[in-house]
């Protein structure tokens, strides 16, 4: 397979036409071998616009999506970014071709440790992967982070995260469920406020911890 075309065909066939048109965006996109962080039995699909079974019910997300993510952060190459779910790590890899320094959180081990061993492969040495379990009373490495992105939504959004972003620093996080989610992008305005912006409807599977509650039955 010429998985250098089938690159080009993801960035011109589905990124941009999502109108994704930062630059810097779609050449770490057309440059970065998506297929090295797909488990071998679905490299063939690596630029497929789906999403893609990891194991232990982790899924990367779609392309248009990471591409709508990476543009709406707009992280910079002084800027520290924290990630929540590592999962293939590609994410994580185009975070810290477009960043000074990026921490990522995976809650499964084998994931972090197959995702570090791509990083490193790929020379991208500006990024720290740790297994943890984010909860609302979990803390970060860091006090502050200029970007932070959650790779699975949050079906009622908690903002614990916003106490954890510089000023000016954003977040990115999916809300909502059923079949229409809303991904939004929060940026901090000054110390004690945020400002709120609707970016695009989409439907990605929730962070552990963070699904739909059970309904309550009589």
């Amino acid at each position: 397979m010429d998985f250098a075309k089938a690159r080009l065909n993801m960035v011109e066939q589905q990124v941009r036409p999502w109108e994704v048109l930062d630059m810097r965006v779609l050449d770490v996109m057309e440059t970065l071998p998506r297929e090295r962080f797909m488990p071998d039995a679905y490299k063939a699909l690596a630029y497929a616009d789906s999403e893609i079974p990891l194991g232990h019910g982790a899924h990367t997300l779609p392309p248009v999506v990471i591409g709508r993510l990476l543009q709406a952060v707009a992280a910079q190459p002084t800027e520290t970014v924290l990630e929540i779910g590592t999962g293939s790590g590609y994410v994580t890899a185009c975070l810290a071709r477009l960043a000074a320094h990026v921490e990522s959180i995976e809650r499964v081990d084998e994931l972090r440790l197959n995702a570090r061993n791509t990083l490193v492969d790929l020379g991208l040495e500006n990024s720290s992967l740790r297994t943890a379990t984010v909860t609302p009373e979990w803390a970060p490495p860091r006090e502050r982070y200029d970007v932070i992105v959650l790779t699975g939504a949050m079906t009622d959004y908690n903002d614990f995260l916003e106490r954890y972003l510089t000023l000016g620093g954003r977040l990115f996080v999916i809300m909502g469920d059923g079949p229409i989610m809303q991904a939004n992008l929060i940026t901090r305005t000054t110390e004690d406020s945020v400002r709120h912006d609707v970016l695009f409807e989409t439907r990605v599977k929730p962070l552990v911890g963070f699904e739909p509650k059970p309904a309550f039955e009589f």
